[in-house]
């Protein structure tokens, strides 16, 4: 029995971030069918990830049977160099009038889907959807100008839940993996909230029908230059 050696790529960078605000139904809930049109943004410094989950041991016949685990939800903190003014107020709930927006009042913050980018060295990829989030909280810090240029930079945490009935909080492809869909790329992955294979394989279906449709047409190009 021979030893398998895997060299899995480092980390580069980080890419663009993506969101999509939900079209919530009438009575506030989550709507994982209807989303607004994907907004990215390539703003992003560093993202941090923490997934937040309980462990519970379970004995039998006085031993450990089993460990279960679940994860409540994942907070995402992503710094970035500056945001849209317009969509943090909407991510806060805030009440944006015809001049100006009021802030501050107790309101529900509405559903969004949060993409992120991971690149690694040597070309390989990582896409991720969070298509449940909502902002728990932003900083807003602002500093004197000095005599040279400084970044001032401010922090969202973008908390995601369950958004199907297994409980899963996000939808992942890497190019590592050797189940990642041939044809897809960055804009096809992001262009729309993708929360299952199933959504991959509408986007694989349409490759392919535009594929059809191209060789028929240079089929028909031959047989008319004939």
């Amino acid at each position: 029995m021979s030893i398998e050696t895997k060299r899995p790529m480092i980390k580069e960078t980080v890419g663009a971030l993506y969101y999509a605000f939900n079209k919530m139904l009438e009575n506030g809930e989550f709507d994982i069918e209807n989303y607004n049109t994907t907004v990215k943004s390539e703003v992003v410094k560093q993202i941090g990830t923490n997934e937040n989950s309980n462990s519970t041991v379970v004995k039998a016949s006085g031993k450990d049977y089993v460990t279960a685990s679940q994860t409540s939800n994942v907070e995402q903190a992503v710094e970035v160099i500056a945001f849209d003014p317009e969509d943090i107020a909407k991510a806060r709930g805030d009440k944006i009038g015809k001049y100006g927006v009021k802030s501050g009042a107790p309101t529900q913050r509405p559903y969004f889907a949060f993409g992120k980018v991971k690149k690694m060295l040597g070309g390989a990829v990582e896409y991720v959807w969070y298509p449940k989030c909502q902002l728990a909280e932003n900083t807003d810090d602002i500093g004197t100008s000095e005599d040279t240029f400084s970044e001032q930079n401010d922090t969202l945490t973008i908390r995601a839940y369950s958004y199907d009935k297994e409980g899963n909080k996000s939808y992942r492809i890497n190019s590592e993996m050797k189940n990642f869909p041939v044809g897809i790329t960055e804009e096809l992955f992001f262009n729309q909230v993708v929360t299952s294979d199933e959504d991959i394989e509408k986007i694989l279906a349409t490759l392919n029908t535009d594929e059809g449709n191209t060789d028929n047409n240079e089929n028909q190009e031959n047989v008319q230059g004939a």
